[in-house]
């Protein structure tokens, strides 16, 4: 075994302040740019230059989006009921044999306002998939619904080509999001309304809620209560709190 070159005391402290030096430029450099992070003009509540990072991380994940590309899907065995994760817009209970679903168009104008049976008497589609959360976990389950695409198609000869996004509310309007709608019109975007066969309880966002493997879940909406078909970005609860507004997966 070779022997362990000795270091001198001077050695040691040349080392010694080389460490300390390098780690003091370190810190301050670090400093400096959060300060310069920080004194960025505010863009969406947070500062700039951040927000331009979340959108270059969406122009990433759009640039990657193929509408015939399938999230991965998994064995119905593995499937368990959903965590439950956060409550906004869902908090107050509601009829849910009175609950409809109000259709806007761009402009704001009522389309339609729709039933739950209206829903179920599109095709039912079924799909066991990992929801994942911006906190960091995730967890496989299984939904049962529509898909957006189909209940889109009942309002194709109102709509014109330049619809673009999709704005979603909760009843009381408490939580809303906006989702692409290229996004909105994959296969595997459902108007969910079955959780492992059975419908969906409150805290899952009875009676409708979205449900797809291609957003975070502060996407999928629980409670649906608005649909209006936009041709700009809508409002979006997180997005308007720093989060990056895409939230592709």
């Amino acid at each position: 075994m070779p022997e362990r070159d000795e270091i001198s005391y001077d050695d040691y402290r040349r080392r010694s302040r080389r460490s300390v030096l390098t780690g003091g430029t370190a810190t301050l450099a670090g400093f400096i740019g959060w300060r310069f992070v920080q004194g960025s003009a505010a863009d969406n509540r947070i500062p700039g230059v951040l927000r331009n990072m979340h959108e270059v991380n969406e122009s990433i994940w759009s640039g990657l989006f193929r509408e015939d590309h399938l999230a991965k899907t998994f064995s119905r065995s593995d499937a368990s009921i959903l965590r439950v994760n956060g409550r906004i817009g869902i908090r107050d209970e509601i009829d849910l044999d009175a609950w409809r679903l109000d259709v806007k168009g761009p402009a704001g104008l009522r389309l339609d306002t729709v039933s739950l049976a209206d829903i179920k008497a599109l095709p039912k589609h079924d799909m066991t998939i990992e929801h994942k959360c911006i906190e960091g976990w995730a967890q496989v389950t299984n939904w049962g619904g529509a898909r957006f695409s189909d209940f889109m198609d009942r309002y194709a000869g109102r709509l014109d080509g330049d619809i673009t996004h999709v704005e979603l509310a909760t009843p009381d309007r408490k939580y809303h999001v906006s989702v692409d709608v290229a996004t909105m019109r994959h296969a595997q975007t459902l108007l969910a309304y079955e959780m492992l066969d059975q419908d969906l309880d409150n805290d899952h966002g009875a009676p409708l809620r979205l449900a797809t493997p291609l957003k975070y879940g502060i996407k999928q909406i629980k409670r649906i209560g608005s649909v209006q078909f936009l041709r700009e970005r809508g409002r979006d609860y997180w997005g308007e709190r720093g989060y990056d507004w895409y939230a592709g997966l």
